[in-house]
């Protein structure tokens, strides 16, 4: 019989009730705990997806023997403390992006699972799509010639409101950290770290971006432009050009469920391809098979993978005059 994994969500916002959602329909996972710093939210959150123990403190369902894998869905700039802290305790740990707010805090995370010897994931659910799983297949096949540029945008108009955790600077607001960190994600994947890194954002009075634009430059003739606002609702597309053709990731392109090829400007074919749930089923079944396998790491989604991920976005910060 294949082992059964207890996992355990820390920070119970939006994202944990999908994520906690998902975990419902993976055969061999189960959600033995759950914590917030409200006993409260944790035992309404544990009755409505059957977790056994409910929490009121972080520490107490670290120190529950029998979770073996936690995931972080607190505020950005918890992460860091919250990982280690886990890996402390021997528990594997999937993390939501940002891994942390900068690369010297994702160093200390990735030194800690191997000083441990603990499986440590960003929570970067697109990597593991099916659509995704499809892009990387038709860019190695050649589909579109030699891949050239990348147009990535996500943007979606958001009500000011300065004591949020989106707006507050030292929870890691601002547009860059919570949804720049997509198309950058995509940039990376498809085309490698940039030689050349040139960013604009305009500012919110909390002093976090509220809209970033970037320019990516690379020494093969390639090139990014990439787009974060919070300020209007943009297509959330992601366009890859190359010598032969381009391919479309349809609305939301982080986590589409079609795509579309082009040749000579033509729709020449479109790509469905659905994904489980509410999509964060395919990081469980790699968090999982990562496991089964004896890995610390993730072998579509290396630690490296994230270190190169905060650095460019630690240049992008450098760039806007972003301190987070």
């Amino acid at each position: 019989m294949e082992k059964k994994w207890n996992w355990g969500i820390i920070g119970l916002g939006k994202i944990a009730n999908k994520f906690a959602h998902d975990i419902k329909l993976v055969e061999n996972a189960n959600l033995l705990g759950v914590a917030s710093r409200n006993i409260e939210k944790a035992e309404g959150f544990g009755a409505k997806y059957n977790a056994e123990y409910c929490y009121g403190s972080y520490d107490e369902l670290l120190n529950n023997p029998n979770i073996d894998v936690v995931y972080i869905a607190t505020p950005h700039a918890y992460h860091c403390d919250l990982a280690m802290a886990a890996m402390d305790k021997g528990k594997a740990v999937l993390c939501e992006k940002p891994f942390g707010m900068n690369r010297n805090e994702v160093e200390k995370m990735v030194l800690k699972s191997r000083e441990k010897n603990v499986f440590l994931m960003e929570a970067l659910w697109t990597r593991f799509i099916p659509a995704t799983e499809k892009l990387l297949t038709l860019l190695d096949d050649g589909v579109i010639g030699d891949l050239k540029s990348v147009h990535a945008d996500f943007g979606f108009e958001a009500l000011y409101e300065p004591e949020k955790r989106l707006f507050n600077r030292t929870l890691g607001g601002g547009a860059l950290l919570d949804i720049g960190i997509y198309p950058i994600f995509m940039s990376l994947l498809t085309m490698g770290v940039p030689t050349d890194i040139k960013a604009l954002a305009t500012m919110y009075p909390t002093e976090v971006d509220s809209s970033c634009r970037m320019i990516f430059g690379y020494d093969n003739e390639q090139s990014a432009l990439l787009d974060s606002t919070l300020l209007v609702n943009t297509p959330i597309e992601c366009w890859l050009h190359g010598t032969n053709g381009s391919l479309r990731m349809s609305n939301p392109f982080h986590h589409t469920k079609e795509m579309s090829l082009y040749k000579d400007r033509e729709l020449v074919k479109t790509y469905s391809h659905d994904f489980i749930g509410l999509g964060y089923y395919h990081e469980i079944i790699e968090v999982h098979e990562s496991l089964k396998k004896g890995l610390i790491e993730s072998e579509k989604l290396p630690l490296s993978f994230s270190l190169e991920l905060i650095t460019i976005m630690d240049k992008v910060r450098e760039e806007i005059g972003l301190i987070h």
